[in-house]
């Protein structure tokens, strides 16, 4: 009988990993490598976040109102939903470009493309030019986000591969901060460039990561699958072996490697229909998209896109109180952001996102009552009291939604799909936070606090789904996580005859050592 997957990663993989007792810091290699990844691949989610607190703090500018109009409503909807609109245009192309060009070129189509969306939106001449900027912005942000989070869990070490991922969702905060803090200075310019020159700095993150571009080596498994394993092995062995060709670990993750995309390539269908091909990969489907929905459909967006008119119904009138509790509130979001990503990935995936969905059940829970108590007696402790909740909202959701999200993906999903899987995981979330760009407003404007009830409900739903379907994936390899759902023995049985061999016959390091040697 076949040993399970379990018993596969203790014995091997996790072994190696848990003799390892060097830090990453102390790992010259492995060092530059992740210090590089900082300005190339977590910066891009900084795009999204400098978008997110931009939009919320132009509603308190004078010059952006009236160049506008005055928008509420559907109008103000719109004009921060059509960056998500965007991005659900580019998702029928991520999975060709990512797949065919690889995820350093996929980054930097993505990057351009942004880059010149943003320098349009702060030149925009009227409505319909900064709308089709927006849109052409958000064309490319989903490009650089799934190739990014998929480089990261990829090329990083086993041991830190979870804490990348986490942090990459983290990186949100970085542009958070800097849109809302850029906001609170440019509120004092007296014309249009109040609102012109923060929409062009949105450029910013997308341009570093032009500039950084080749820094950073592709992904190994991509090379593999490109048949380049020579390459892929000398990148495993630089950065996870410290140029030791001598050592274990990167000719395991090789054939590791090698063995489950030969499996995943041989029983695999073409084009999308891969996703819905077995049951596993429906119950992958399933999860994916529940959990784009998750992250971006439970009230987070109403903080983050109209935390003004909230400030307004519960007396914060001042639009420089209300740019500055902007700033405070993005730059506690991106501290506990920071803290969660750096604890949660030690612990289960399952257990962490049904804590977070509870608590965020706790606090909105909370937030509608002292809303409701604010509307009816106008005092202002309960005005605060509201603020308190909205502020405490940010650590229950960084504990699961913000933290693991693209770690999880990454794992659910075997190499062959994942760009496919993150592409599908991208259209649920990006239609969640379209619908709510509209919505919210909309909402808010009609029936005031009761509207908080929604995410109340539907909060309550999000439990009960991911204590039924979330499967657990902590403590497993990328390529052992291909079992997952389908345990077909053969396969199983494949994949561990090809690392034992690495492990148990010398010979085959001693092939890819000695050409070192002799350099």
């Amino acid at each position: 009988m076949a040993p399970p997957v379990a018993a596969i990663d203790e014995s091997i993989i996790q072994n190696l990993v848990a003799n390892d007792h060097v830090r990453w810091w102390n790992k010259p290699n492995l060092r530059r490598l992740y210090l590089l990844l900082v300005p190339f691949c977590l910066f891009i989610e900084s795009t999204s976040g400098f978008d997110s607190s931009m939009m919320n703090g132009m509603q308190a500018l004078t010059y952006w109102k009236e160049f506008f109009n005055y928008p509420k409503g559907g109008q103000l909807g719109l004009l921060v939903a059509c960056y998500n609109l965007g991005a659900i245009t580019s998702i029928p192309f991520i999975s060709l470009v990512s797949d065919h060009l690889g995820r350093r070129k996929s980054i930097v189509f993505g990057s351009v493309i942004m880059a010149i969306g943003a320098i349009m939106q702060g030149l925009s001449k009227n409505l319909a030019m900064f709308v089709f900027s927006r849109i052409f912005l958000g064309h490319g942000i989903v490009y650089a986000i799934i190739a990014g989070a998929a480089l990261l869990g990829e090329l990083g070490h086993p041991k830190e591969r979870a804490f990348l991922g986490s942090m990459f969702n983290a990186f949100f905060g970085v542009g958070a901060v800097l849109g809302a803090g850029i906001i609170v200075q440019t509120r004092l310019i007296q014309s249009d460039w109040s609102w012109r020159l923060p929409s062009i700095l949105q450029a910013l993150p997308s341009l570093i990561q032009i500039v950084f571009a080749f820094t950073v080596p592709e992904s190994p498994r991509w090379l593999v699958s490109k048949d380049r394993h020579e390459e892929a092995l000398n990148i495993l062995i630089k950065y996870h072996a410290e140029g030791d060709a001598s050592a274990e670990l990167p000719h395991v993750e090789l054939a590791e490697i090698q063995t489950a995309l030969k499996i995943e390539n041989e029983s695999r269908a073409r084009g999308w229909g891969e996703l819905f091909q077995t049951k596993g990969m429906r119950h992958r489907s399933l999860v994916a998209a529940a959990l784009g929905l998750f992250v971006q459909f439970s009230g987070n967006n109403l903080i983050s896109q109209y935390f003004v008119p909230i400030a307004e119904k519960i007396g914060i009138t001042s639009s420089y109180e209300q740019v500055r509790y902007n700033v405070g509130k993005e730059s506690w979001g991106f501290l506990v952001s920071l803290l969660m990503a750096s604890v949660t990935p030690r612990f289960p995936r399952r257990r962490m996102y049904l804590l977070c969905a509870s608590c965020l059940l706790t606090v909105y829970t909370a937030w509608t009552i002292a809303q409701a108590r604010n509307r009816i007696t106008g005092s202002k402790e309960s005005g605060y009291a509201v603020l308190v909740f909205i502020f405490l909202y940010s650590p229950a959701y960084c504990i699961g939604y913000n933290a693991l999200t693209y770690v999880y993906m990454v794992e659910i999903f075997p190499y062959y799909v994942r760009t496919k899987g993150l592409s599908w995981f991208q259209l649920f979330g990006r239609t969640a936070v379209m619908f709510g760009s509209f919505v919210n407003p909309i909402g808010l404007e009609n029936i005031d606090w009761k509207y908080l009830i929604v995410y109340v409900v539907w909060l309550c739903f999000e439990i009960v789904f991911i204590y039924i379907f979330f499967p657990e994936t902590y403590g497993k390899t990328l390529e052992e996580l291909h079992f997952l759902f389908e345990s077909e023995k053969d396969e199983r049985d494949a994949l561990v005859a090809a690392v034992s061999k690495v492990v148990n016959d010398p010979t085959v390091i001693e092939l890819h050592e000695a050409p070192d040697k002799k350099a």
